[in-house]
């Protein structure tokens, strides 16, 4: 079986699907109102344009304000990435709109919940791997571990493909977050 990087033979997609001719990955900074329904209008706008979303993460960030801040991955040509800020930012909830890739540096990091179930050599190596990437053991069992893995998505990728053939089972990401570099904020 010919699997690519970031597959599996579980897997119903690739995780790091390459980019086509043209196409270029950005995270955007979305900050919105939070409110019911907003994240549904975004997520719509995407959608109903038959844009792809890579990775989306959305919490409230400033309580007494009310407002939340989306973090969305996509991908497209220069053109139809202009075009989705552009239609984001006639959303009426939503207060401004940061193409994080494109306006300097960054910093972005996901979450990932890692489960391996193994035995013997195995097990000793997932531990050799985890202290690698400074992962940290959140869960035990005689027969499995659960660990919690933080960095860029490049480094979650690598250690997943890493635990891959020591008896990975499950994993789950948070998504992106990230915020640009700098004392300006949003």
């Amino acid at each position: 079986m010919d699997l690519k990087r970031g597959s599996s033979s579980h897997s119903a997609y690739h995780l790091r699907p390459s980019l086509k001719e043209g196409e270029e990955r950005r995270t955007l900074s979305v900050l919105v109102d939070n409110e019911a329904g907003v994240l549904a209008r975004v997520i719509g706008l995407f959608s109903g344009r038959g844009y792809n979303i890579e990775s989306l993460t959305v919490a409230e960030t400033d309580h007494t304000g009310k407002r939340s801040r989306i973090t969305v991955v996509t991908t497209g040509t220069p053109m139809v990435l202009e075009q989705i800020k552009a239609q984001l930012d006639r959303i009426v909830p939503v207060h401004r709109v940061r193409d994080l890739t494109s306006e300097g540096p960054s910093v972005e990091r996901e979450l990932a919940l890692v489960k391996v179930a193994n035995t013997g050599d195995f097990r000793v190596e997932s531990l050799r791997v985890k202290d690698a990437f400074r992962a940290h053991v959140v869960d035990a069992s005689l027969e499995s571990f659960v660990f919690e893995v933080t960095g860029s998505p490049e480094k979650i990728d690598a250690f997943v493909d890493l635990m891959r053939p020591l008896g990975l089972v499950d994993v789950v990401r948070t998504g992106v977050a990230a915020i640009s570099r700098g004392p300006e904020g949003m």
